[in-house]
């Protein structure tokens, strides 16, 4: 296994005795400073530790870290360090901690000359996550569905997903609602992989704004990419009046709005999505560079850090800010600099 850690977030679980609890999805499941609403106490930062020469570093000990919150040090009771390590998964159960991945397909018209090359190399993700590991795969169009559990057989996962069919529209923002929603009830490491072009075409619930605050109030990192579907029908002007608008305006939404207004804001979109709960956007332009950004993806999963620790002072509620550092010349750690304390009744 390639031995690298390129991304962090911050997760935020439920108190040790539940961090282990699953549930099974129903079939349609519902900047600088970045912020996380915590409901218990338990908090568990993910942490990627780099040398001067920006190597990742492998094999450190929970004793090579120190974790302050508001400039209080803070007693880590949970590790998890890549494998193989001689501190993995140390936590009150003594358990391995449980991941939960959700993977997102955008399966809209505008991915008709890519779908494929999406399909295969979200196959060739899933065979690179660890066995234990619980992947709900979704894909989207104009609606959200669940394609495959996570007690589905990685078999029956892939051929699921090669057996999807583009639809019309495009509800990304309904998509990540969905899920934001069913994993908020849910424990335990908890990631978010979504492929699409982030252009939103049909969504009935879900909001641009609503989403990135969902995004930010909920224990998961996310991690966006982005692909190109632009110059697919743009240069087509019967696709154009397909995927975009007709009446012969050029380059113009169905609401509208120009293309090119549509892919910027899409953009931005989805790299809040990662900024905001510490994950990392890629972009792929080529079915090369789609299946490169995949096999980042997996490797910023598995290989990070995760340290655990009850907030000495729990009767202040809303932010706090964080700080990771270890005690290895020349390497720094660098997580997410805030989250959010609510009160657990809520």
């Amino acid at each position: 296994m390639s031995r690298r850690i390129l991304s962090l977030g911050v997760v935020l679980s439920l108190p040790a005795a539940s961090v282990f609890a699953q549930a099974t999805p129903q079939s349609t499941p519902e900047a600088q400073d970045e912020v996380v609403r915590v409901t218990t106490s338990l908090v568990t930062v993910p942490v990627t530790v780099k040398d001067r020469t920006g190597k990742n570093v492998f094999d450190l000990r929970q004793k090579d870290f120190h974790l302050y919150e508001d400039g209080s040090e803070q007693q880590i009771v949970y590790f998890d360090g890549p494998e193989p390590s001689n501190e993995v998964s140390v936590n009150t159960s003594g358990a391995k901690r449980p991941l939960t991945l959700a993977l997102l397909l955008d399966i809209s018209d505008s991915t008709e000359f890519k779908l494929q090359a999406i399909k295969d190399s979200a196959v060739a993700f899933v065979d690179q996550l660890a066995p234990h590991d619980r992947v709900v795969v979704m894909a989207f169009d104009k609606d959200v569905r669940v394609i495959a559990g996570p007690d589905d057989a990685r078999a029956a996962m892939r051929n699921a997903i090669q057996r999807l069919r583009t639809g019309r529209g495009t509800s990304v923002y309904d998509a990540v609602d969905s899920v934001t929603t069913w994993l908020g009830k849910i424990s335990g490491r908890k990631v978010i992989v979504l492929l699409t072009d982030g252009v939103d075409t049909a969504s009935s619930k879900g909001t641009l704004v609503g989403t990135i605050v969902a995004a930010e109030h909920l224990d998961a990192t996310i991690y966006p990419i982005q692909f190109n579907t632009y110059s697919d029908f743009t240069d087509n002007p019967s696709r154009q009046a397909d995927v975009l608008g007709g009446g012969g305006t050029a380059h113009m939404t169905k609401s509208g709005e120009l293309a090119s207004e549509a892919y910027k804001r899409a953009t931005l979109y989805l790299r809040e999505l990662a900024e905001k709960t510490g994950g990392r956007f890629a972009y792929s332009d080529s079915v090369k560079n789609l299946a490169r950004s995949f096999e980042h993806v997996a490797q910023q999963v598995r290989d990070q850090y995760t340290l655990g620790y009850y907030p000495k002072d729990r009767s202040k509620t809303g932010r706090r800010q964080l700080n990771v550092r270890v005690e290895v010349q020349g390497a720094t750690a660098k997580t997410r600099k805030s989250y959010v304390l609510k009160p657990s009744a809520q």
